[in-house]
């Protein structure tokens, strides 16, 4: 094996711009990661976690066949469970266990580089069980999974069908002769595909079925069901499973099919919290259909930060490269200066930095809506439901998209060797991507958002009470200077707002138009779907801009040094700009500006980038994210990128001999053959 080419020094390039930043970076980490205390946490976990990690081996994943990845990726993982037990035991014995709550944790980030095969069980899994499980079916199969006895996955999306939940086909029929339910997948189509961990990692499932009772449909349910025998692992009889194949990107995470046939279960394994079938065959049904597909609402938060958190991991990797790459002279009697002197440079980086922290604040906000609704529900108070699940689906969308377009951005501000595997970015950006179809498509979604929309609307004309996200459909009604354009960071948050709002009104009158001239609702919605989805967009923007501005001007900036509240209001008037402007031709629709107006925006723009320039590194080291987290030639924080992408290349298998067989098995014999 070659030696390592790395310098054990940090490049000047990078050291002049930490030490020239106007900003504490850790002060910056401290504030990410909500405090001091929780900073420290983290980087002691994450610590412990890595310790012992091969990181040369991770840089070579790609390199490894689809099985071998698949076998890596388990053994990180299963790697990753016992040091986090392990550290459960020296650090809190005896208490409350945190380790579960760590795996799906921003600190297990690089440990399983490929995606881990288990990460479904407790991102989504583990969670459905205890929101859906009575306390008896939660101790007897949900503890289990809980402390990773049996490992599992949620099984939901078909072959045939994915976001439109009512038209799955996989059936689960009482026969109350047995007291048992009886499923089966009747078709190709029907089959379980895409559930993480299925494939081979899996011993047992969260199936969601149809549920019929004396053959009539109850609508969709979940039901636990064994798949491999716990010993063997072997498919139980009926069980049709295995892995669906090379992904674009999640490579190790082992998706699989399932195909059912006259699989028995008691009817017990029928997960009963809220709706109900008792041994007679009689039916109870849930307080809100909503219940059932609250794992969905959970892990549409748990998107919306974790692209958000892409998007930073990205900016970081973009940001550090582009303070040491050196091209393209701007006067050309000097040095050729850092790309990041380049203002184009400034246009492709620091948005997207300004663009993960909005999102990131606004998925806060998400997080503790979840929270307060969890806790109604357990008191059977359901009014929140339809707010959370319009707002999951909004920043759902909004953060896939933004970051799909983003880590592609990011991409190619590092040039050619952002095209190269060991740069990570093309790895961050199909995981990005994928986001924007898995756990619903956001079209779909944005469909679902514009149909809460319309019945907003509805009540705000006939002065109902509304939801906090959604009062302002309401206040643009009853305000006329609403709309007027000042500029300011409160005008631009209501300037999206008004926009947002007056696409939903006129969404709302081209509905009622079709609806009176005859059109049945599910048409006038299809032929509507266009403006309903451009009100949707609008109205998740609107909520992201009024987050951000309230968490950086609200009353927190108080507790926060001068410094960071500098570098903070920069990076909102960042977003706020740039937003506004990518959005201009909504908000000219139906708000004033003149020629002046958009010339100082445009002025604004290229201000803030100068302004910026100077803390950027600083900002991205206050990311927190290790060296195997981003596990990037091209981001590390010694900064020696031409090193460690020749470091890479040599390392690589293809590089371990000097003549490869090919030469002489093919190429050889044919130059010599004289054709």
């Amino acid at each position: 094996m070659t030696t390592s080419v790395i310098p054990t020094t940090v490049n000047p390039d990078l050291q002049k711009e930490r030490d020239g930043a106007s900003l504490s970076s850790e002060e910056f980490a401290a504030w990410w990661a909500g405090g001091e205390e929780t900073l420290k946490f983290n980087r002691g976990v994450r610590s412990y976690l890595q310790k012992d990690v091969d990181v040369l081996e991770m840089l070579q994943l790609q390199n490894k066949s689809h099985e071998e990845i698949i076998e890596f990726s388990v053994k990180g993982a299963i790697e990753a469970a016992k040091k986090l037990r392990r550290l459960q035991e020296e650090r809190n014995p005896g208490g409350v266990d945190y380790w579960p709550k760590l795996y799906d944790h921003q600190v297990m980030w690089g440990l399983v580089p490929g995606g881990n095969p288990f990460g479904v069980m407790y991102v989504m899994l583990v969670k459905a069980l205890q929101a859906q499980c009575t306390p008896e079916q939660y101790e007897d199969f949900g503890k289990r999974l809980e402390r990773f006895e049996i490992c599992g996955t949620y099984a939901q999306t078909e072959l045939g069908h994915g976001t439109y939940l009512r038209g799955l086909e996989t059936r689960a029929d009482f026969d109350p002769k047995t007291d048992e339910f009886v499923l089966n997948t009747p078709k190709i189509s029907s089959y379980k595909w895409w559930p993480g961990g299925l494939g081979h990692s899996s011993n047992y499932c969260l199936v969601m079925a149809q549920l019929y009772i004396d053959n009539k449909s109850k609508g969709p349910h979940m039901f636990f069901i064994q798949v491999r025998d716990e010993e063997t692992h072997e498919p139980l009889p009926g069980v049709h499973i295995g892995d669906i194949g090379k992904k674009m990107g999640f490579i190790g995470v082992n998706n699989g099919f399932l195909g059912l046939k006259d699989v028995r279960i008691p009817r017990t394994r029928m997960l009963m919290r809220h709706a109900k079938v008792n041994a007679d065959g009689s039916y109870v049904s849930s307080p809100t259909n909503v219940l059932t597909y609250f794992a969905m609402v959970r892990t549409r938060c748990v998107i919306a930060y974790n692209n958000a958190m892409m998007l930073a991991v990205a900016s970081t990797i973009a940001t550090r490269y582009s303070a040491v790459r050196r091209q393209s002279p701007i006067n050309p009697k000097e040095r050729e200066p850092q790309i990041m002197d380049h203002v184009t440079q400034q246009m492709k980086l620091f948005p997207e930095i300004a663009t993960s922290l909005a999102h990131r604040l606004a998925s806060d906000y998400l997080w503790n809506l979840y929270d307060v609704t969890i806790k109604d529900i357990e008191n059977g108070k359901y009014e929140r439901l339809p707010e959370l699940h319009s707002l999951s689906c909004a920043l759902k969308v909004t953060c896939s998209m933004d970051s799909a377009v983003g880590v592609e951005r990011l991409r190619l501000a590092c040039g050619g060797h952002g095209y190269l595997i060991s740069s990570n970015m093309s790895n961050i950006y199909v995981n990005a991507t994928a986001a924007c179809t898995y756990e619903g498509e956001n079209t779909v979604l944005l469909l679902q958002i514009g149909r809460f929309l319309m019945k907003t609307w509805r009540s705000a004309l006939s002065g109902a009470p509304l939801a906090p996200t959604v009062r302002y459909l309401a206040e643009v009604q009853k305000n006329p200077d609403f709309g007027k354009w000042s500029g300011s960071w409160e005008n631009m948050v209501k300037a999206m707002q008004y926009a947002a709002a007056n696409k939903t009104r006129l969404a709302f009158k081209s509905l009622s138009n079709r609806l009176s001239r005859g059109e049945t609702e599910e048409n006038a919605a299809n032929h509507t779907g266009i403006e309903l989805t451009q009100a949707a967009e609008l109205h998740g923007r609107a909520f992201v801009f009024a987050s951000f501005t309230a968490e950086v001007t609200g009353p927190k900036s108080k507790t926060r040094s001068a410094s960071l509240n500098r570098v903070l209001e920069n990076l909102l008037e960042l977003y706020l700009v740039k937003e506004t402007l990518n959005q201009m031709s909504h908000i000219l629709r139906f708000i004033e500006l003149t020629d002046t107006d958009l010339t100082r925006l445009q002025e604004r723009l290229e201000s803030v980038l100068t302004k910026l320039r100077p803390d950027a590194v600083a900002i991205v080291d206050g990311f927190d994210f290790s060296d195997l987290q981003l596990n990037s030639t091209l981001g590390s924080y010694d900064g020696n990128a031409y090193e460690r992408i020749f470091d890479a290349a040599l390392k690589n298998p293809m590089n371990q001999k000097s003549v490869p067989k090919s030469f002489n098995e093919l190429l050889k014999p044919f130059m010599k053959s004289n054709i």
